[in-house]
């Protein structure tokens, strides 16, 4: 069977690393990169820190509003589709490149299998609800990551084509961390001690484009006499500087890092400041307490089992959260056990 394989972002390397290296043992994959992440630190490092195989085409659609970037990828992915003539086509979480994987597919009727379907912020404001919501509605096999993801499927009348598989991103720490990721030499490159510092991530929309929103956080991470490790996404850069935010002292910026690189960062933190998804679960996985800069988050297990707050951009909130010292005392398994990538091969083996 022939696969064609969507990505274009961080994220969905990562999780495709996990399932290419399981679908590729019996079965034709043909990976396409949208180009959504273009930038060398989001994109080429992890195919080859991941050995992800190399994309068989590179639409390199850049950046541009969410109408022209979803635009130019719909005519690549659709020619892609029609050149390759897959049996079914693959796309991976919330991104513009799924939403355009997905819309060409059906367009051109050919079957969509969506790994993370059902995950919901709930927040319709968001452009990846609306990419989740879309995509969930085209799909003919949705792969889901957790039973709350099972629920809201069934709560939105989707049950047929529905698999708990668990979350690819386990299969994918679950492998790193077996190869020794903390061996990283970073943490010290950077002049750090392993509990001594915090890790910040912010590059999502609602943090970046909202006039000021930007501002009061990085004056609540100046809030703190602890040093603050933040890997800085192009569009949070892109912002810093247009806006000409100032920089706290204790704040240390840096380039976005691999995945391996990442892991060792938010391993040795004492507490970790993020709005990214991905990483919520990282920190749950690595027994590290994670303050979400959001309203809300489609991972609410972590919320339930005490290891991650929502404290919004709320100065008051965040040096709450600050202070926050200890670890919850139980720490029950999320999202599956590492071998999602295996169950969503023979579920494709068996359509």
């Amino acid at each position: 069977m022939t696969v064609l394989t969507i990505v274009g972002a961080r994220p969905q390397f990562i999780k495709a690393a996990a399932v290419s290296r399981v679908l590729r043992r019996t079965h034709r994959e043909v990976l396409i990169h949208t180009g959504q992440h273009y930038d060398a630190g989001l994109s080429d490092v992890f195919f080859q820190e991941l050995d992800l195989p190399e994309p068989d085409e590179h639409l390199e659609v850049g950046s541009g509003t969410h109408a022209e970037q979803t635009g130019r990828m719909l005519v690549g992915v659709e020619a892609a589709i029609e050149h390759h003539r897959p049996e079914i086509v693959l796309v991976y979480g919330d991104t513009n490149s799924t939403l355009a994987g997905a819309l060409a597919a059906a367009k051109l009727d050919v079957p969509i299998a969506h790994i993370e379907a059902g995950v919901r912020s709930f927040k319709r404001r968001m452009p990846e609800e609306v990419n989740r919501i879309v995509t969930d509605r085209l799909s003919h096999l949705l792969f889901c990551p957790s039973d709350t993801a099972v629920s809201n499927l069934r709560m939105e009348g989707i049950t047929t084509g529905v698999h708990l598989v668990g979350d690819v991103m386990a299969d994918v720490f679950r492998l790193t961390t077996a190869n020794g990721h903390r061996a990283s030499p970073l943490v010290r490159a950077l002049g750090l001690e392993p509990g001594g510092y915090l890790l910040a991530t912010i590059h999502r929309a609602e943090n970046t484009d909202q006039s000021g929103r930007l501002s009061a956080l990085m004056d609540s991470l100046g809030g703190t006499t602890e040093p603050v490790v933040f890997p800085v996404h192009p569009r949070t850069r892109k912002t810093l500087e247009a806006e000409r935010i100032p920089v706290p002292s204790n704040v240390k910026i840096i380039d976005p890092v691999g995945y391996a690189d990442m892991l060792t960062l938010a391993g040795s933190a004492r507490l970790i400041l993020t709005d990214s998804g991905g990483l919520q679960k990282e920190a749950y996985w690595l027994g590290v307490p994670c303050v979400t800069l959001r309203d809300e988050t489609e991972w609410v297990e972590t919320v339930d089992a005490g290891w991650n707050r929502l404290v919004s951009a709320d100065p008051s909130r965040i040096r709450d959260a600050l202070a926050v010292v200890g670890r919850p005392p139980t720490h029950p398994r999320l999202y599956g056990d590492g071998h999602a990538a295996e169950r969503i091969v023979e579920i494709l083996d068996g359509r």
